[in-house]
């Protein structure tokens, strides 16, 4: 139970501080909201990954979790334990950052929750970018934190700075999610196109899972 709440509280932190500074940044396309985004998701994994990952090795996004349950590293039942726990504590992170901002009359013309949508980009590149970007995250995660080959200590590192490469690229997509948790809590509070598109942002990171787990059977694992 306390690997499913650390997942949950991980979740919680990594929606409320990366999806805060995109609407504290006015959820602007220029370059300083951009990068300032970015950076703000990828030290959220490392914050979190040094604070919880001794706990429940910081997944703390259902697609790493698909990632690793096809892989073999973890079981069905901490698998689902570890999903409700992400989506619970996306949900609560969007919550709170509501809560924080929906009343703020600076922010009033902005997105209040940092929602995923693939906006005027399409339907189909949004979906390829999310298929793509969580393929190559997914595959950091596994290559760097696998018992024999991995980076280590240096594993949260690494994962972190990967999510800013990501995002770097994506933003312009998507607003970048490889991570169905941290897209469904703010869809719901959003509403209209983030919660019709949600299933972008489900099919997407699952399949780049699913993806990178064959991916690195192939390259990574010892025959």
């Amino acid at each position: 139970m306390k690997k499913y709440l650390a997942e949950a509280v991980g979740t919680l932190v990594l929606t409320l501080l990366g999806c805060g500074t995109a609407v504290s940044l006015n959820c602007g396309v220029d370059t300083a909201s951009v990068v300032g985004t970015a950076v703000a998701f990828g030290l959220a994994v490392v914050a979190m990954a040094y604070t919880i990952g001794g706990i429940s090795g910081c997944h703390i996004n259902p697609a790493i979790t698909l990632g690793c349950l096809i892989s073999g590293r973890i079981s069905g039942k901490d698998a689902a334990g570890y999903m409700a726990g992400q989506f619970i504590g996306g949900i609560l992170g969007a919550a709170i950052l509501f809560a924080m901002v929906s009343t703020d009359q600076v922010l009033a013309g902005c997105t209040t929750t940092g929602a995923n949508s693939c906006g005027e980009h399409g339907i189909m590149a949004g979906l390829i970018a999310e298929v793509v970007l969580t393929c190559i995250f997914v595959l950091v995660v596994l290559g760097t934190t696998d018992s024999k080959k991995g980076a280590g200590n240096f594993a949260g590192l690494a994962i972190g700075l990967s999510l800013i490469l990501i995002h770097l690229v994506g933003i312009h997509y998507t607003g970048t999610s490889v991570n169905p948790a941290r897209s469904l809590g703010p869809a719901l509070f959003e509403g209209e196109q983030a919660l019709s598109e949600i299933w972008v942002f489900f099919v997407g990171p699952f399949v780049g899972a699913a993806l990178a787990a064959c991916i690195w059977k192939c390259i990574g694992e010892e025959k």
